[in-house]
């Protein structure tokens, strides 16, 4: 019988595990990154109807959730079945199709997976089995979940970002990353760095250069990692965003004029600052 102390010692076994947690966590993730942004409009769309005395019995009478109805196929409606969804394997034996009517399912679904067993891998590489990696692994979910929902929807969900940002918080109250005051400093001038870039883009230009949710993103980022930690990953977001933004464009052949939004930046970024800030501080301060 496999002890709990070899489940949580740095040994081949406990990396495995972590990373096979890491691909059924990054399954659940393609559904919170589809199903959220829709539990959010049956919300609006309520509450719109409700204020405006309309009835919204028929949004009621719909349960979706997270958890129901069970998934089906976009094009057929086929209930996927339990062999049907099991993390990357699925995908490969099903040929990137469905079962029922051959239609192509999104690369997007196994490439969560694989990117979140991947993270979970070098989390638990890197910071073995203790408090930080625990909470680490919560944190890139949510960051990897706030990528895809924003990169469909352009939108950062509250109920996302906002438990993140008090997660920090309370972290910093047992000084995990950062001493309370950092955190506190920290969720204070990342939201308001931002918010003051925006106005006063928008005073210059007229136009909008980003969402509110970035801004309690960047907010959360400063409540877990402290204010120390925010002018280099806002210079790292403006980095990735330069290499992805040029890539798209060049390779990809996307029109320059469309938006792209700026959470995806900023959670790449932050997970940089996780695995090499402190290198590129080192390095930077080596330099001077």
């Amino acid at each position: 019988m496999i002890q709990i102390e070899t489940l949580t010692s740095n040994t081949p076994l406990f990396f495995i595990l972590t990373a096979l947690i890491g691909l059924l966590v990054g399954s659940f993730l393609n559904v919170v990154i589809y199903r959220i942004p829709v539990m959010l409009k049956n919300e609006w769309t309520i509450e719109a109807k409700d204020f405006l005395g309309i009835d919204s019995s028929d949004i009621h009478k719909k349960k979706f959730n997270l958890l129901f109805p069970a998934s089906t196929c976009p094009n057929c409606g086929h209930k996927i079945k339990p062999w049907e969804n099991i993390p990357i394997l699925s995908y490969i034996f099903l040929g990137g199709k469905c079962s029922n009517c051959s239609s192509k399912i999104g690369i997007r679904y196994p490439l969560v997976e694989f990117i979140t067993g991947l993270i979970f891998f070098i989390t638990a590489l890197v910071f073995g089995a203790n408090t930080e990696a625990v909470l680490l692994l919560v944190f890139f979910s949510a960051l990897i979940a706030l990528t895809g929902i924003d990169f469909d929807e352009k939108l950062l969900p509250d109920n996302i970002v906002l438990p993140l940002l008090w997660i920090g918080l309370i972290a910093s109250l047992y000084g995990v990353f950062t001493d309370v005051h950092s955190s506190v400093f920290g969720a204070v001038s990342g939201y308001l760095s931002l918010w003051s870039v925006y106005w006063l883009f928008k005073l210059v230009t007229g136009k909008e250069g980003m969402g509110y949710g970035d801004f309690k993103l960047f907010a959360a980022f400063g409540a877990w990692f402290g204010w120390q930690s925010l002018p280099l990953i806002i210079l790292l977001s403006s980095l990735v965003g330069a290499v992805v933004g040029i890539t798209l464009i060049i390779i990809l052949g996307r029109d320059k004029n469309i938006p792209i939004p700026f959470g995806p930046y900023l959670c790449g970024a932050a997970a940089i600052y996780v695995f090499f800030g402190d290198s590129i501080i080192n390095w930077y301060m080596g330099t001077l």
